[in-house]
């Protein structure tokens, strides 16, 4: 009886494929399909681009509408040169594009899929502060 256990018990685990190690378990399931390097290295690129707390509200400004600079600054209440240079940062990496409109330029964001992903950071970051502060 307790062989026969033994042997079902083993059976499983081959059928698991579950691979065991001194302090933690693997499970043998189908190594994932990655994208490209080429694919990793330019979400890694923008991902970097976003990461700054100015950039971050930039980027949530321009999903309600496009915004001049001015605008950015006094939403944003930080100095223009430095809402310059973000935008320039942001603008090199494809994150928005700037249009003139006279002696304006007005920014857009150039795809809406980047502030759904700031915005899901930022809901994280809110959430997570949250439950520090408890």
């Amino acid at each position: 009886m307790i062989v026969h256990v033994f042997w079902t018990v083993m059976k499983t685990v081959a059928k698991l494929s579950v691979d065991v190690h001194a302090d933690h378990v693997h499970l043998a399931t189908p190594p994932q399909d990655l994208p490209s390097r080429a694919v990793l290295d330019t979400a890694g690129d923008l991902l970097r681009a976003l990461a700054a707390p100015v950039r971050i509200a930039i980027v949530l400004q321009l999903h309600e509408s496009s915004r001049c600079v001015h605008e950015l600054v006094d939403a944003l209440e930080v100095p223009q040169p430095l809402v310059s240079q973000h935008l320039r940062i942001l603008k090199s990496a494809g994150v928005v594009a700037g249009e003139r409109a006279g002696r304006e330029v007005h920014y857009r964001l150039v795809d809406h899929h980047l502030a759904e992903i700031v915005m899901a950071a930022v809901a994280h970051a809110g959430e997570y502060s949250g439950e520090a502060q408890r």
